[in-house]
């Protein structure tokens, strides 16, 4: 892959602007608050291109048209909502919000014995409307696995809200066996163990699955783990729908992730592309809680491929007319 990956992009603000972000929460509340989204929307619109190009490729996908500048104003709108947002759902604040609930029958069966199990979430809407969930039931143990090394100035930010959810965390910025180990442990105490899994990170393992009418990477690890560990998965979405209204969105996915070895590949595949074919259904009825604000079709490299192409097709071509071919 020739593009930056999203792992390389620099994080937007810094730590400045988030402890300025987080002092106008606490002391303004949340309608005060929110007027600081529309400078983060403009700064993001005239400064941040690569995002901005990643919106706008992202919704010509989704919604089947050309998307406008208020469309791509509106996609970061929602991202920066989420993010304010979480400062209030980490630090238990939880009053100003209407989070509906649906499919929590999917967990029941599974809570109610006290068996472990993952999961998977992705980049659409807001994973920490989870909170909701272990708030609910107290007893209810949460780990979540979150690389702690990415987004530095925002993770400091809401560790110090609530450092007790801070420890709950798995970090994902560890070596894979110490990642499998603690999630095992966790299972094993018959905890919930949330992680996303829309994104690889560098050089690791990867399939390709059809998502919005093009191929799409997808990490492998997570399924590998859950074939491993033996546990069932669950997939979550928590969708932001405006104002102050969640819906927590939970899918049974399998009782147990079965990987045969000797079709491992192929089982693989199948596994992802039903969880592409999941998500792109959320997606598409929440079009701009999408927050993979980088290349994730790879439609730069392509672009960058056949301009490479087309160079080198130009020159043979000049290179056989001056050869007499």
């Amino acid at each position: 892959m020739s593009g930056e990956h999203w792992k390389q992009r620099p994080e937007g603000g810094g730590r400045l602007a988030f402890r300025l972000i987080g002092f106008i929460a606490r002391r303004g509340g949340r309608s005060i608050a929110r007027l600081t989204l529309y400078p983060i929307v403009a700064y993001f619109l005239a400064v941040r291109g690569p995002e901005r190009r990643a919106s706008r490729d992202y919704l010509a996908r989704v919604l089947d048209r050309a998307p406008r500048l208020l469309d791509i104003a509106r996609h970061i709108h929602t991202f920066a909502a989420t993010i304010l947002d979480r400062l209030y759902m980490l630090s238990g604040r939880m009053a100003p919000f209407d989070v509906r609930v649906e499919g929590l029958d999917k967990l029941e069966p599974y809570l109610d014995r006290g068996q472990g199990l993952l999961l998977f979430g992705s980049h659409l809407g807001s994973f920490e409307a989870l909170r909701v969930l272990s708030r609910s039931r107290p007893g209810l143990k949460l780990r979540v696995v979150f690389d702690r090394g990415h987004n530095p100035a925002l993770t400091q930010m809401l560790d110090a809200l609530d450092p007790q959810i801070a420890r709950t965390v798995i970090d994902a910025g560890q070596d894979g066996p110490s990642i499998v180990f603690a999630i095992k442990q966790a299972t094993d105490e018959g905890a919930i163990v949330a992680l996303l899994v829309d994104r690889a990170a560098p050089h690791e393992p990867r399939t390709t699955a059809s998502f919005l009418g093009a191929p799409a990477e997808f990490p492998t690890a997570p399924w590998l783990i859950a074939a491993a560990l033996k546990v069932p998965v669950v997939l979550a979405f928590g969708l932001y729908r405006g104002g102050a209204r969640y819906d927590l969105v939970f899918e049974a996915f399998s009782e147990g992730v079965a990987i045969e070895r000797h079709n491992r590949p192929a089982i693989l595949a199948a596994l992802v592309q039903r969880y592409a074919e999941r998500l792109q259904a959320q997606a598409r009825g929440a079009p701009y809680n999408w927050f993979n604000f980088y290349d994730f079709w790879h439609a730069d490299d392509a672009h960058q491929a056949l301009h490479v192409d087309s160079g080198a097709d130009a020159r043979r071509r000049v290179a056989a007319r001056r050869s007499g071919y």
